[in-house]
C-alpha cells in the first residue's frame, strides 16, 4: 500500500466514526440521569436552605426517576459545602443549593475561598426569595419602624441590634438600614440568629431581622413586635405588617434568596433539562404551600436570568460590603 493510499484509507476510517462520535454525545445526555443526584445543601439540616432543598428535592426524584440525595455540608457562612460543590465532577450528579451567603457575600469577606461563583459554577434556576421581619422586644417604645429611627437619632449607637454574626445577610440587611437613614446603631454579633433572637426576648438587644417563621411565633405570642418587612412586598405569612418602605425608607430591598447551580462545564443539555424539572417541582401546590409556611415566595428563572441576578448581587454586595467597611477574615 503506498502513502497515498494509507492516507486516503486513514482519512476514510476517521470520518466514518464522525457520525458514531456525534450520535453518542446525545444518546449519553438522554441516559442521564443513570444514578441518584447528590444536591449538597452548605447548612445544617432543619434550617431554611435545607427545607427548601428538601421541599424541591421530593418533587425533582420523581421527575427524574432516581432520588435526590440532600448532602448537608454545613460551615464558614456555607462556604465549605459550595467549595464542595465547585470541585464536584460536572457530570450532572451534583448540584448545590446556592444562597445569598455564599455566592453573594462570602466572597467579600474571605479572601481565600475556594470557588469563584462565576467561574465555578453555571446557574440553573432560582428558586425563592424571602424577606425578614424586623422585630423589637416589648420593653422597647416604639410601635412603629419612623419610631424606631426617631428614637435612635436621640440615642446615637445606644440603640442595640443582633445579628447571627458579622457579614450574614442579617447584619448587611440592618447596615443599609442604617446608611439609608443616617442613625448609629451598635451590632451585637452572635454565632447564630437563634441566640440573637434568644436575647432579644431576654432584653439584652433592641432588636433583630429574623426570619418570619422564628420572628412570628413569637409576635404572635405578644413576646416581640414587628415593625417592618425587609422585602419590596409584604410577606404572606405577615400581610399586616408594613416594608421598610412603606415605613419612610423608599427603595429599601433586602430578601435572602436560594437557587440551583452546578459546577461549570456541565452539558448545557443536562442544565437545561433540570431547569425544565425544577421549575415544573415549584408548580406543585404542596411545594408553594411549604415554601409559604417559611415566609418565602416562589421564584424561577432561565439559567441565563439566573447567571445575570447572580452578577448582579455580587456586585451589590461588593459595594455594599465596602461601605460597612467589612473586612476580610
Amino acid at each position: 500500500m503506498t502513502d497515498t493510499e494509507f492516507r486516503m484509507r486513514t482519512l476514510a476510517l476517521a470520518l466514518s466514526a464522525v457520525p458514531a462520535l456525534a450520535i453518542a454525545t446525545p444518546a449519553s445526555a438522554q441516559a442521564w440521569p443513570a444514578k441518584p443526584v447528590r444536591w449538597i445543601a452548605p447548612y445544617p439540616p432543619g434550617g431554611s436552605s435545607d427545607l427548601v432543598a428538601r421541599a424541591v428535592g421530593n418533587r425533582l426524584a420523581e421527575q427524574l426517576g432516581q432520588p435526590v440525595l440532600i448532602d448537608n455540608r454545613p460551615g464558614v457562612g456555607g462556604s465549605l459545602g459550595t467549595e464542595l460543590a465547585a470541585r464536584a465532577a460536572p457530570d450532572g450528579y451534583t448540584m448545590l443549593l446556592a444562597n445569598i451567603a455564599p455566592l453573594a457575600i462570602n466572597p467579600h469577606i474571605y479572601p481565600k475561598l475556594g470557588y469563584d461563583v462565576m467561574r465555578d459554577f453555571e446557574a440553573v434556576s432560582l428558586l425563592a426569595t424571602g424577606p425578614t421581619l424586623l422585630v423589637v422586644g416589648p420593653s422597647l417604645p416604639v410601635k412603629s419602624l419612623q419610631e424606631l429611627i426617631a428614637l435612635a437619632k436621640t440615642k446615637p449607637g445606644a440603640i442595640k441590634y443582633g445579628t447571627g454574626g458579622s457579614g450574614t445577610p442579617a447584619h448587611l440587611t440592618t447596615e443599609l438600614l442604617r446608611l439609608m437613614t443616617g442613625i448609629e446603631l451598635l451590632h451585637v454579633p452572635y454565632k447564630g440568629t437563634g441566640q440573637s433572637v434568644t436575647d432579644l426576648l431576654g432584653g439584652q438587644i433592641d432588636f433583630v431581622f429574623a426570619s418570619p417563621p422564628v420572628a412570628a411565633a413569637h409576635v404572635k405570642s405578644g413576646k416581640l413586635r414587628a415593625l417592618a418587612a425587609s422585602s419590596a412586598k409584604r410577606t404572606p405569612l405577615a400581610p399586616d405588617i408594613p416594608t421598610v418602605a412603606e415605613s419612610g425608607v423608599p427603595g429599601f430591598d433586602m430578601v435572602t434568596w436560594w437557587g440551583a447551580v452546578v459546577p461549570a462545564k456541565t452539558p448545557a443539555a443536562i442544565i437545561d433539562r433540570l431547569n425544565a424539572m425544577l421549575r415544573k417541582s415549584l408548580e406543585f401546590a404542596d411545594t408553594q404551600e411549604r415554601f409559604a409556611a417559611l415566609g418565602i415566595d416562589v421564584q424561577s428563572s432561565t439559567p441565563a436570568a439566573f447567571r445575570s441576578f447572580m452578577a448582579a448581587e455580587l456586585a451589590r454586595y461588593a459595594k455594599l460590603s465596602k461601605q460597612v467597611g467589612l473586612k476580610n477574615e
